[in-house]
């Protein structure tokens, strides 16, 4: 890894690499600009006239290509360099955009709606998970755990907070169409920060004018890595298991508190500030991951951790009926534990020599992208058959699973050092 050439300072102490500040600043607003319509935009579509299945498939249309692009990522940065793949996620982002809100939802035209909202599902990925692959090629490694950490205080604060918070205040002030339209403005202004504003420079792309065979070698790593290095595939099954409860919480645990005395709009709440929660621990367990080793955090904290509140947010209800405080406290300790899955962001790459960093990060992106779909498909598949309290089971299981996969990934004997001495000394 090439010198920082720099000395120092407040950032670099709290975990941030100075000379790519202006990239997490970027990715905040950009990823403010893609999470504005979250939250409201299912319920508007189906006032204008859509059926619930239609905006579902609409959002599954989404994900596929979040998925697709979540796996590109990684292997894009090897082969184009950070910077041009960037670009490209933001470009796809604001065509797609620009489309899906300029003619398609004024026409509700929904064979329009799927293509360029599936378009837009592009943008995220590539934009931000490569930046994520430059973090990690340009962070020392016994601080990647804490540079991981703000990585996704930054991505899940500007989509899961500052864009909700923005769009509660610009669809009451300039309406649900004009709000959609400043996605654009926002993401352009993330892109200029991370790309132009931002000056560091990364080795990759010095070697981006190969000829097209030894790009396509690139592109064909990100699927060969796991037969090379098995155990990138495994950190890919635990990324997949992280957030899969995530997304399928939300299906069916609202019907079962609603059961027992917790209001749907009190639970809209708890989620809310579970995702606070969240943002906190992004940053606390990047420091843990660094200090008890970023295996023993991803299987104790996370894995486990998980695995325990998963099962209490549905036992807790059934004890205490209609008490929401001890079930928002139980939410946000799940919260936090989601956050413990962090580390495997600086775990991941670090199974792997120098030149395979950038495929082994696009197998883990690929996880991100299909807990999207994991997580409503357990729901879909099982629910009928054991209800919520199977579900739950299932769920927690699999977080179980998970610290058990987490155990063998032992970082190799070449790669040993801070990390991995307190990986060996520390809970076993």
């Amino acid at each position: 890894m090439a010198d920082l050439k720099s000395k120092e300072n407040f950032l670099d102490r709290i975990g941030i690499p100075s000379h790519l500040l202006w990239g997490y600043l970027g990715v905040l607003i950009f990823m403010m600009g893609d999470g504005l319509e979250l939250a409201w935009l299912s319920p508007y579509l189906v006032d204008q006239g859509l059926t619930v299945q239609q905006s579902a498939f609409l959002t599954t249309a989404y994900g596929v290509t979040i998925a697709i692009a979540a796996w590109f990522s990684g292997v894009l940065v090897e082969a184009i360099g950070p910077r041009r793949t960037m670009l490209t996620g933001a470009i796809l982002y604001i065509l797609g955009q620009s489309l899906f809100v300029g003619i398609a939802i004024p026409h509700l035209n929904y064979g329009l709606m799927i293509p360029t909202y599936a378009l837009r599902g592009f943008g995220y990925p590539l934009f931000a998970y490569s930046f994520l692959v430059w973090i990690t090629y340009r962070t020392p490694q016994h601080r990647l755990g804490k540079a991981v950490g703000w990585f996704w205080f930054v991505f899940t604060g500007g989509l899961s907070v500052l864009g909700s918070y923005f769009s509660s205040w610009s669809i009451k002030t300039i309406g649900y169409i004009p709000t959609l339209w400043t996605a654009i403005i926002w993401v352009a202004i993330g892109t200029f920060l991370a790309i132009v504003v931002n000056r560091d420079k990364i080795e990759i792309e010095e070697k981006v004018n190969v000829n097209h065979t030894t790009k396509f070698k690139e592109l064909l790593n990100g699927i060969t890595i796991v037969k090379k290095e098995p155990k990138v595939g495994i950190a890919g099954i635990v990324r997949i298991i992280n957030q899969a409860s995530q997304y399928a919480f939300p299906l069916f645990l609202p019907l079962y508190l609603a059961d027992k005395g917790i209001s749907t709009t009190v639970w809209l709440n708890i989620w809310g500030t579970i995702f606070i929660s969240n943002i906190a621990f992004n940053l606390i367990f990047g420091y843990i991951g660094d200090t008890l080793g970023w295996r023993n955090t991803v299987t104790w904290f996370g894995a486990v951790g998980c695995g325990v509140f998963t099962l209490m947010l549905f036992y807790t209800p059934q004890i205490f009926a209609g008490n929401a405080i001890l079930v928002g406290a139980v939410g946000i300790l799940w919260g936090a534990c989601l956050a413990g899955f962090v580390p495997l962001s600086a775990l991941t790459p670090s199974l792997v020599g120098e030149g395979d960093k950038g495929a082994a990060m696009a197998i883990l992106n690929l996880g991100a992208g299909l807990c999207v779909f994991v997580g409503p498909a357990l729901v879909a598949l099982f629910f009928n058959l054991v209800n919520t309290q199977g579900i739950i089971w299932i769920l927690g299981c699999l977080y179980f699973i998970a610290a058990i996969l987490t155990r063998t990934l032992k970082i190799p004997e070449k790669e040993t050092g801070k990390i991995a001495t307190v990986e060996e000394e520390s809970i076993v």
